[in-house]
């Protein structure tokens, strides 16, 4: 029972910058009553506040600042640089609406580069997807995904509208090493169209190499408009 009530504590606080941020009443840049105010608002103890901002922070809600407090952050979508996090999630966690777009789930053959990376051979099939994930109608990442039939014969199956590339993957072939890499890249003709920037626009890509416990499963490539999309993460060190 005491569980239950901290969980709902917890929930409230979260719901109630949540609303404070959505409506305007709290902009970016405004700084967040103290984890000791909050405690005292929603008479619960300051772990439980600090729990709320602690994961609004994570879900690029809120900044923190040491020794300065929590503020509203930049209205930029987030993600971590530490963490491989489930994108529809991610925009659902902020309270904003998810959809997406299915452009392509077929076999083809992989090129050589592709080949190197997934340890196969050129010209050997492999399941491929191509999405735009949107933020309340907004697009905020194309996903090319390249994955291994041998480890997920039924990935072509799936219906991506009900469940992104990712949560599945997790559900049929968990994480067990991800290397990524990061880098400013202009987006072509077609990534402009899908994404609806100008050609002048920066953009932000991650390659995303996935193994599992049997071996590699998936490389993906997710591009995003540097205009609404930053990452971050936070390190603490316990000396």
């Amino acid at each position: 029972m005491i569980v239950a009530m901290a969980q709902a504590k917890f929930l409230q606080i979260k719901q109630h910058i949540l609303t404070k941020v959505d409506s305007g009443k709290w902009r970016e840049g405004h700084k967040l009553p103290s984890e000791n105010q909050l405690a005292t608002d929603f008479a619960c103890s300051r772990m439980t506040a600090r729990r709320a901002l602690t994961e609004l922070t994570e879900q690029g809600i809120l900044r923190r600042a040491q020794g300065m407090g929590s503020f509203v952050a930049s209205h930029k979508a987030q993600s971590s640089i530490l963490l491989v996090r489930d994108i529809r999630q991610e925009i659902e966690e902020r309270g904003h609406r998810y959809s997406v777009k299915l452009l392509t789930q077929e076999a083809l053959p992989v090129d050589y580069a592709q080949a190197d990376l997934l340890n196969l051979n050129e010209g050997e099939l492999v399941f491929y997807s191509k999405l735009v994930h949107l933020e309340e109608d907004i697009p905020l990442q194309i996903e090319e995904r390249y994955v291994l039939p041998s480890r997920v014969p039924h990935y072509l199956e799936q219906n991506f509208s009900q469940m992104t590339p990712h949560a599945y993957l997790c559900q049929v072939a968990p994480l067990a090493q991800v290397e990524h890499t990061i880098e400013a890249v202009l987006a072509n003709d077609s990534q402009c169209q899908l994404l609806q920037i100008s050609h002048k626009e920066p953009c932000l890509q991650i390659s995303r190499l996935t193994a599992s416990r049997q071996g590699v499963v998936s490389f993906a490539k997710l591009l995003y408009p540097g205009t609404r999309f930053k990452l971050g993460g936070q390190l603490v060190f316990n000396n």
